[in-house]
């Protein structure tokens, strides 16, 4: 990773235009910065602009009536006046959104022809096409799916075949919002292997706004926004050890890590970071064996 962080968000306010053009603030003096790379998650709860600040860096909002700060992505100015029309595209192909509801994402009657839609209107050219459709169905376990109507894949499926449309645009950053709150399990646990994949195994820097907790314990990085402002930062272990502080802010800990501090509450011998089910797992085998 570069020295240089892939986004830097400085002192960063932001409100919407509400009636009689009167400001609501959503984002209070927000300061951070995401290296390239990184798997981040972001939780807070409803209303806490974690998904207006996900907008903000895909040019999905582009009213900066009553915004104050910057946002540089890249090296770019988001809120610039002066974007050219090149630089918007670039930023646009470099950070992708996938949503929380797959309908609205996918736009064509066949897979295949769904995945080409966003680079097609990139201008690549048809013969390096094919070869990126392929490619981002094969990412995320959908290449025998390429024929198939989108309207009749599971949900899970379908958000699959929506980042696939991402993944072939190339991005270097894929933000999710809440890209699992509609999937029945199943669906959920594909769509994050499919995350993790991309973050582990092509190196494209992952920011996930959710609310679930667990999935925030698999990242590298978890960032917690309450009321538009940042409230805790750090790595899951570091982040879940303020207890009181998440319950204040309406979140709870992951079920793995509850279960790991009341173990410890009893004087069980129980070690480590636990905030996964396998870390879980492991710190109970190790503590039964020591006993």
């Amino acid at each position: 990773m570069e020295n240089t962080p892939f986004i830097h968000v400085q002192n960063l306010s932001y409100s919407y235009v509400g009636e009689d053009d009167k400001p609501i603030p959503v984002l209070k003096n927000l300061s951070l910065d995401i290296r390239e790379g990184e798997y981040v998650v972001i939780l807070g709860h409803n209303g806490s602009g974690k998904s207006t600040f996900a907008k903000l860096l895909n040019l999905v909002v582009d009213d900066y009536t009553f915004a104050e700060g910057t946002i540089t992505v890249d090296g770019v100015e988001v809120m610039s006046p002066d974007l050219t029309d090149e630089e918007v595209l670039n930023l646009r192909k470099n950070v992708g959104m996938v949503f929380q509801n797959p309908d609205n994402q996918l736009v064509a009657t066949v897979v295949e022809e769904d995945v080409a839609f966003g680079p097609e209107n990139l201008g690549i050219p048809q013969s390096e096409l094919r070869a990126r459709v392929d490619e981002a169905l094969a990412t995320v376990g959908m290449t025998d799916y390429a024929h198939h109507e989108p309207h009749r894949l599971s949900g899970g499926q379908k958000q699959r075949v929506a980042i696939a449309g991402i993944i072939a645009m190339k991005p270097r950053c894929m933000i999710f919002d809440e890209s699992t709150a509609m999937l029945d399990p199943v669906g959920r646990r594909e769509v994050l292997e499919t995350i993790e994949k991309l973050n582990r195994e092509e190196g494209i820097t992952v920011i996930s706004i959710t609310h679930y907790m667990d999935e925030a314990a698999r990242a590298d990085r978890v960032i917690v926004l309450s009321d538009g402002q940042l409230v805790l930062d750090g790595t899951p272990g570091e982040v879940f050890t303020h207890s009181d502080t998440l319950r204040a802010v309406g979140l709870d800990l992951p079920q793995c890590t509850a279960v790991s501090q009341h173990l410890i509450t009893k004087n069980l011998p129980v070690h480590g970071e636990i905030n996964t089910p396998e870390q879980c797992a492991e710190a109970i085998l190790n503590a039964w064996k020591r006993m």
